[in-house]
């Protein structure tokens, strides 16, 4: 499958918002309450929009997929896990429309990712990914980021990954 991150504008806010929360009650329906139990608004996809940059994958005109790049480290984030590097980016927030899970759609969106790092500039992919039978940090592994470390911060048990680019 072939995708092309687009940059999403504060037209998309609710959709994103809407996408976003389909995925975290998926996750919540799957696994029972976690960290991924958060409301998600509009309000707050905007706020990412001001903090970083927002891209939506889509199928025609509907919304399928969304992330979140920014230059700005994370709350969870500890960088002494990381390699050391210049201009790394954070990826956050990534959801895929339940219908389209385990369709290729996450592994295409993060295939385009380093084109959009590169074009940046950017010279690194950073993430953290819960270690609970939710998390898909299997997922980015299998699609080529590496493990960094294992931490727990505020209660939530994290996997940190690292993509060089």
């Amino acid at each position: 499958m072939k995708v092309t991150l687009r940059k999403a504008t504060a037209a998309q806010a609710v959709a994103i918002a809407k996408l976003r929360m389909a995925t975290n009650e998926k996750l919540a329906r799957d696994f029972g309450r976690g960290p991924w139990t958060s409301t998600v608004t509009e309000k707050g996809v905007l706020y990412a929009m001001r903090t970083g940059r927002v891209y939506i994958a889509r199928d025609g005109r509907t919304i399928i997929g969304t992330l979140q790049l920014t230059p700005e480290k994370p709350w969870a984030i500890d960088r002494s896990y990381f390699s050391k590097r210049e201009r790394p980016l954070y990826l956050l927030a990534m959801a895929v429309e339940p219908d389209r899970q385990r369709h290729g759609v996450g592994r295409a969106m993060l295939e385009d990712v380093k084109r959009v790092a590169k074009a940046w500039p950017g010279d690194a992919v950073r993430l953290d990914a819960y270690n609970l039978p939710g998390g898909a940090g299997e997922f980015y592994a299998k699609c080529g980021y590496r493990e960094m470390g294992r931490v727990t911060y505020r209660g939530a048990p994290l996997i940190y990954y690292e993509l060089l680019l």
